[in-house]
């Protein structure tokens, strides 16, 4: 996913501000794709300048609100349902597993351990989140619970996992 494809996705939905942007980032795509103020406001010139958004207001202290043009429309659904996937070509975490063999048993179940913990407190969190959305049927409502049920699912996946991997450097350790 790119900045690019979810600010053309947020502005699908309705024209909006750098600064609107930036707060709906915050509440609802900061667990899936996090973004700085900086970087918003960097992305909207760059889609203005491709002519895949354009201003449609200006308004006080050069206050703007974008909304999305055709073009951007078809860079989106081109994006969503025609782009393939990269999915999960590189991940610290597992690349750190792998090389966990290179420090003391002790240390490497430790790790597991921390990752096992940290897993179940971001779930905790979600499931905070979850609990305190008020949702409706409005297309940000369905589509965003459905995310924050994935990322509740995948760290209850991760600790699990976490869990189980301490116990088998525990096994080959003893045997």
């Amino acid at each position: 996913m790119s900045l690019r494809h979810a600010l053309l996705g947020l502005l699908a939905d309705g024209p909006a501000s750098g600064y609107d942007l930036l707060g709906t980032f915050r509440i609802s795509l900061e667990n899936v794709w996090p973004a700085t103020q900086s970087q918003i406001y960097t992305e909207l010139t760059k889609l203005d300048a491709a002519e895949l958004i354009r201003v449609a207001e200006e308004g006080p202290r050069g206050r703007k609100t974008y909304e999305i043009t055709d073009a951007g429309r078809g860079e989106l659904r081109h994006w969503l349902l025609e782009a393939a996937p990269i999915g999960y070509r590189r991940n610290d975490v597992l690349l750190r597993v792998f090389l966990l063999g290179t420090v003391k048993g002790g240390e490497a179940r430790a790790f597991l351990r921390g990752r096992a913990e940290s897993a179940r407190g971001r779930l905790g969190d979600l499931e905070e989140l979850d609990a305190a959305m008020d949702w409706s049927a409005d297309p940000l409502s369905v589509y965003g619970r459905l995310t924050l049920e994935w990322g509740k699912r995948f760290m209850a996946m991760q600790a699990e996992w976490a869990d189980w991997a301490e116990k088998e450097v525990a096994a080959a350790e003893n045997g």
